[in-house]
This record gives C-alpha cells, sequence and structure tokens, in this order.
C-alpha cells in the first residue's frame, strides 16, 4: 500500500511547474494521495489550472492569503468539495523585491509587515479557518530555510518571516496537538525556483552549498516531495512541532 493512499490533501502555494509546492503534489499523487489545489490570482491562475489538468487534480481554488474572505471561502469550498483532508501544505511566502535587495537595517515597516503577514501568519490563518475540515490525526506541513536560523546575504527581512513561522509551527503543534492534529516544517535547501531567483547572488548560493554540503551537492525539489510525503504520512504521527532540515546537510557543518 502506498504511503498517502486513501487520503486527502490541500496543498498551497503553486506558482509554476518549478514550485517546490508542485513538486510536493507530485509526491503526494505518487504515493497515492488525492489533492486539492490553490492559485493565487488570476496571473497564476492559468498556470496551475494546467498544471491540475495535467495530473488529473479536479479541485483548484482561489486563496489569496491578504483576503480574509477568500481564506474563510477556501474552507467552504473544501468541506463542499473534498468533505475532511488528511494534510494540509502550506509553501506561502512573500517579501518586496526592494527589501531583499538592500541591507536589512532598511527595511521599510510596510515590507516588514507584508513579509510576515504573507509568509507567518498566513499559517495561522489559514489553520484557523480550516479546522472544521482537518480530519482526526491530520497534518500540517510548511516550508521554512535556513535564513530563519542565521543571516544569510540577501534573505533579509524574509529569515525574520522564516524565523516567526518557525515558531508559529511550535504554538500550532501545542494548540492543535490535543486533537491529533501534528504540524511540521521542513527547512529546504536552495533551489532553483522563481521565488529564489528573486535573492541577489542566488548562483553562488547554490555553489556555495555544493561545495561545503555533507553531500557535496545540492538538493532536489524531488527530495523535498518525499520528505513531505512522510511528514503527511502516518509514518510522522508522533512528529509535531519539528522543523526538518532537507538540504544534503549544509545547515550542520560550518566552513
Amino acid at each position: 500500500m502506498k504511503l498517502l493512499e486513501g487520503k486527502t490533501g490541500l496543498v498551497c502555494g503553486i506558482a509554476n511547474k518549478r514550485s517546490i509546492a508542485w513538486a510536493i503534489a507530485r509526491s503526494a499523487q505518487g504515493a497515492g494521495a488525492k489533492l486539492a489545489v490553490t492559485y493565487q490570482n488570476e496571473r497564476t491562475e492559468d498556470a496551475v489550472r494546467s498544471l491540475a489538468g495535467e495530473a488529473g487534480i479536479e479541485h483548484v481554488l482561489p486563496l489569496d492569503v491578504t483576503v480574509p474572505a477568500q481564506v474563510e471561502a477556501l474552507a467552504a469550498g473544501l468541506a463542499e468539495k473534498v468533505g475532511k483532508i488528511d494534510f494540509f501544505v502550506h509553501c506561502l511566502a512573500f517579501a518586496d523585491k526592494a527589501d531583499l535587495e538592500g541591507q536589512f537595517v532598511d527595511t521599510s515597516h510596510e515590507g516588514f509587515r507584508t513579509a510576515l503577514d504573507v509568509s507567518a501568519f498566513s499559517l495561522v490563518s489559514v489553520c484557523r479557518a480550516l479546522r472544521p475540515v482537518l480530519a482526526p490525526n491530520a497534518s500540517v506541513l510548511t516550508l521554512s530555510y535556513l535564513g530563519a536560523e542565521r543571516a544569510v546575504p540577501h534573505y533579509n527581512v524574509m529569515g525574520i518571516a522564516k524565523a516567526a513561522l518557525e515558531s508559529a509551527v511550535r504554538y500550532l503543534a501545542l494548540d492543535l496537538g490535543s486533537e491529533g492534529i501534528r504540524v511540521n516544517a521542513i527547512s529546504a535547501g536552495a533551489v532553483n525556483t522563481l521565488s529564489a531567483r528573486g535573492i541577489r547572488d542566488f548562483s553562488q548560493m547554490l555553489e556555495a552549498v555544493a561545495a561545503r554540503a555533507p553531500f557535496r551537492r545540492n538538493v532536489t525539489q524531488e527530495e523535498i516531495g518525499d520528505a513531505a510525503v512522510m511528514l503527511a504520512s502516518d509514518l510522522s504521527r508522533a512528529i509535531t512541532g519539528e522543523v526538518i532540515h532537507v538540504d544534503c546537510g549544509y545547515h550542520s557543518v560550518g566552513f
């Protein structure tokens, strides 16, 4: 039996075929899961619907986490279309490009608020909205990065947002644990996605990781997807409040 056979999941944050969220969706499908996915706006809708159609994903729903009505409508739509969900994958993050190009000390107040709102608070707001449709013993999973723990050049305010996200994972795990719901994060290594290319000197980051990580290479999207399958499956039934690094060991070394 496949690890996610008979389970239904929601994956949020797909932008295109290179998104980590899409890699997770494909791994989950390969493990037997049925999925619903979301798109952010009209700009991404066509791409997400096209990918979903190719993969046989029937339910494609709108979700802009800056619009509270859409967060609430997502839960209602899921209740109507699929009933309960067994896992929820949150791959939502955003920071203004200007706040990633200069120094962190120059981050604008609005830029700080936006990054924290979209990248961290959205996990809280969507979990709250989805609570009635989360099945007993459901799994919630989000994506973080090493910039939450260390100062990474040009990651700037996103590092602060990811640190808040990781803390939110622990507090949500505490709140939802009595319902059997587990909440975890994958701290993924750098991969060549659309959002990652917005970070200055990103190619140099990839080269540095490949040179210093214990495996002497960068992680693949498929490897992140497979780790997500484990966390979505019953194999992780005693794991919650955890941040698991999937980065070829880069987080564990110095120079």
